[in-house]
């Protein structure tokens, strides 16, 4: 408690004391718990989301407005990195590095072509492993939080198709704004009453034709709002349970009325709908024969004996009684090493990338996976619509995304109203 006090007392100062020393590092504009940020720290976040916004060509908000919103989500993001580093979350350098490698490989280029792509946009390097890092911490840190208790029943997937049903949604998307004037739970009727009369007053002003995306930075305390509120598409499954009924009676362009929820008003905005169609998957038909490693076979004796019987059946031998006798994955052993019909996702990444490099009834060298060294051969192709469970799929994927979101909301607002933070207005 007095190492707190002595840092609002800095605060007041505009000076940070390290310890052993007392000099002006920087001016504080706020603390959060026993730790502050800087005015430099807050320069820097304003300067980075202008840039974004401008690049999104987003009207701005006056300058006071935005430095409350961005001051306000590094506030909840300090609190986040806080709890963190108690609960002992952390990130190794190789996890580091291995995800800077499938940033760069997604976006087509070396780890040394996206390091030299960042200094073209005038992004240091370290900025970004530090902000990567962040990223990363928090997301594993909401995971162990919150996605950990999320779970989703058979039961709900029914009961949310047969609903679906009933009510003609199953092909549809929405594109939705959406804008948070946040009530902390303890809020007496005084605020949530002006609260509630904030929302009214920008439902009207969204009505009357301003624009969403800069209302929301300017007004909205969800995550999102220096997004511009922007929410991207969604099916109803994806759509907080709160807000489905609103949403199935809107049009494109229609802005909702206040909705309440423990959080505070939401205000909807349909941006754009659409529909959807099948979902067609190629499925293979795909045996294979398994020699694993051990200290008796490594990797060079392994793939010598997939080469021996590889010939053996070029020469007349049956592929299945070969399977039986040396494949060491027992389970399509007895089926004569057969994996009957496997859709996409369904096998490793290296056995399905050779897999579908191969015509039917050709034999692969070995492949390399985790599992040890496989000979594969493709008996069969076939195109099947695999709407119906591919829709199963994607709703339980839906619903518990739903689910956490809701519970990260009601989680960061709780994390917020029950920490001890105090901002300086003076410095914004």
């Amino acid at each position: 408690m007095i190492k707190k006090w002595l840092v609002i007392f800095c605060l007041l100062l505009g000076a940070y004391i390290a310890p052993g020393q007392a000099q002006v590092l920087d001016r504080i504009v706020a603390v959060v718990e026993e730790d502050v940020i800087l005015e430099r720290e807050l320069n820097n976040e304003v300067a980075a989301i202008t840039n974004k916004l401008s690049s999104s060509n987003v009207a701005m908000p006056p300058e006071f407005v935005l430095r409350k919103q961005v001051l306000e989500r590094m506030v909840v993001d300090k609190l986040q990195r806080q709890l963190a580093a108690k609960s002992g979350v952390q990130v190794s350098d190789e996890m580091l590095s291995a995800s800077v490698a499938d940033i760069a490989s997604r976006n087509g280029l070396s780890v040394e072509s996206f390091r030299n792509e960042l200094a073209k946009q005038g992004m240091e390097y370290k900025a970004f492993e530090d902000n990567l890092r962040n990223e990363i911490i928090i997301n594993q840190l909401r995971g162990r939080e919150i996605g950990s208790r999320v779970k989703v029943t058979d039961a709900e997937v029914l009961h949310y198709m047969e609903t679906q049903s009933k009510a003609g949604q199953s092909n549809s998307q929405y594109h939705l704004g959406h804008i948070l004037i946040a009530v902390s739970e303890a809020a007496s009727a005084t605020a949530i009453q002006k609260a509630k009369d904030k929302a009214d007053q920008v439902i009207a002003d969204l009505r009357g034709g301003k624009d969403f995306k800069q209302v929301a930075v300017s007004v909205s305390d969800d995550d999102n709002a220096l997004k511009g509120g922007d929410l991207g598409w969604r099916s109803i499954g994806q759509i907080p349970s709160l807000f489905t009924e609103v949403v199935t009676t809107m049009n494109q362009g229609d802005v909702s009325e206040a909705i309440r929820s423990p959080s505070g008003f939401h205000i909807i905005k349909m941006l754009e709908t659409e529909g959807a169609g099948q979902h067609i998957v190629t499925k293979t038909k795909v045996r294979h024969i398994l020699i694993k490693t051990n200290e008796l076979v490594d990797d060079a004796e392994a793939q010598k004996r997939l080469v021996a019987l590889r010939e053996r059946i070029n020469d007349g031998d049956d592929f299945a009684n070969l399977a039986r006798a040396h494949s060491d994955d027992k389970g399509s052993a007895i089926n004569g090493g057969s994996l009957d019909w496997v859709g996409p996702g369904a096998l490793v990444p290296p056995f399905e990338e050779a897999m579908n490099k191969l015509a039917i009834n050709e034999i692969s060298q070995p492949v390399q996976t985790q599992f040890g060294w496989h000979m594969i051969q493709v008996l069969g192709r076939e195109n099947q619509d695999n709407s119906e469970q591919f829709k199963k799929d994607k709703i339980r994927d839906e619903i518990r995304k739903r689910k956490i979101e809701e519970e990260t909301e009601l989680w960061l607002r709780r994390l917020r109203d029950e920490a001890f933070v105090e901002i300086d207005l003076d410095r914004l």
